[in-house]
């Protein structure tokens, strides 16, 4: 698979986010969930119903609107007009309260829309355990519906921010022999991430017509190479989600011999904004690609790239500048992964520090050199003998990380 999908010929990048796809309108304001007065309530709307699919956090403690996503995607058979999303409380932890608040949201929204209740995809994100302030969501619904904009995509990626150092949005035009159709898209994540099967919020539109499942299949092998390829600090929130959604509106239907354009318009938005996602992590300085090769198996090579880029000690390592390969190597050898240290290698940027049981410390003074890049390769072979890998992108763990988190409630 590429790194870099959206490099193909018929995936070219174009100005927008979420909305550039045609039929699609969004919004965002402040609607008073968060003191500070920055945006907090996002909308996206369909003009007409579109085909729509999920993804969600692997953790067990989900929050509510979560649950109230499955459920209306599996009543509306995966149809859905719009997603209403608030920032500065995750309503997650909340006990019925919060189940109660996630639907007062989708009726809210669903009737301000005039449609179907279960055609309204309800997220949201912020501190755990604390209530929604549903007085300001009742006021800020109709808001956001009045303010809604074929050009509100990036009042939209704003309003989803919580410790967001950007706003992350992105956008391509995929030319077929059936015509050209738009994906955008939209999300949000700087802390508390490894999603391992979403991202913290992410909404991808397109104006292609796709069957439910199809556009189901096509968000989550999309997803497995991006969103699900990315961590910051190993944490998989209890808020994770990824929506996709397809209005047909551009006349271009997806077909199972199109289904690689699809794919490839899909996955090449989300592989920017996952990127996004950990260029801006918090107190992140650098982007690290680790990449896996050399794995006896697919399943060896994704638990050995993540064992690597979730080490607090390689991370703080590439942090400070150090070259210190010992930690990779540690690192792949204790992730679960079959490992043959007398055939494995590390490599930073373009030089190999070590292979086949020898180190190459003569090299160090240029690896550190390296490191003091912003955008970093590192690849380490597990030695196996196998022909599988894996690529897994990270950012370095600084002081500024543990002072975000330290502060997070405070």
């Amino acid at each position: 698979m590429n790194d870099r999908p959206n490099d193909r010929l018929n995936v070219r990048p174009i100005a927008g986010g979420v909305t550039a796809p045609a039929g699609y309108r969004a919004a965002g304001l402040h609607c008073g969930i968060k003191a500070s007065g920055k945006p907090d309530l996002s909308l996206i709307v369909s003009d007409t119903p579109a085909s729509a699919a999920g993804l969600f956090t692997i953790n067990l403690a989900k929050a509510a609107p979560l649950y109230l996503c499955r459920d209306n995607l599996a009543s509306s058979g995966g149809r859905a007009r719009a997603v209403i999303t608030n920032s500065g409380c995750a309503n997650a932890c909340t006990g019925p309260q919060g189940v109660a608040d996630a639907k007062e949201m989708m009726r809210l929204t669903a009737s301000a829309l005039g449609c179907p209740e279960n055609q309204v995809l309800v997220a949201s994100t912020g501190v755990i355990g604390v209530n929604l302030k549903m007085d300001k969501i009742r006021g800020g619904v109709p808001q956001a519906v009045a303010a809604l904009a074929a050009d509100g995509g990036a009042a939209a990626a704003r309003a989803i921010m919580t410790t967001d150092p950007f706003p992350k949005e992105f956008a391509v035009e995929v030319t077929t022999e059936s015509g050209t159709f738009r994906v955008g898209g939209m999300s949000k994540g700087s802390g508390m991430i490894e999603p391992r099967m979403a991202t913290m919020l992410g909404y991808l539109t397109t104006d292609a017509a796709v069957d439910p499942a199809m556009l189901s299949r096509a968000l989550t092998e999309a997803s497995r190479y991006t969103f699900n390829a990315i961590t910051v600090d190993g944490e998989p929130s209890t808020n994770d989600c990824v929506f996709a959604l397809a209005n047909g509106a551009s006349g271009v239907a997806i077909t199972e011999a199109l289904y690689p354009a699809l794919f490839d318009g899909l996955r090449a938005v989300a592989h920017e904004l996952a990127l996004g996602i950990v260029r801006g992590g918090e107190g992140a300085t650098k982007l690290m690609s680790i990449t896996v090769t050399g794995a006896s198996t697919d399943a060896d090579a994704w638990m050995a790239a993540r064992a690597i880029a979730n080490s607090p000690l390689v991370k703080t390592a590439v942090h400070g500048g150090d070259p210190n390969w010992g930690r990779l190597v540690a690192a792949a050898g204790r992730s679960g992964a079959a490992f043959v240290l007398d055939g494995a290698r590390v490599q930073i940027g373009p030089l190999v520090l070590f292979e086949h049981g020898r180190p190459f410390d003569e090299l160090a003074p240029k690896a550190a050199e390296y490191l003091t890049g912003q955008d970093l390769q590192i690849e380490v072979d597990l030695g196996a003998g196998g022909t599988h890998r894996a690529t897994v992108w990270t950012c370095d763990l600084s002081a500024e990380y543990v002072k975000i988190n330290a502060e997070y409630r405070t």
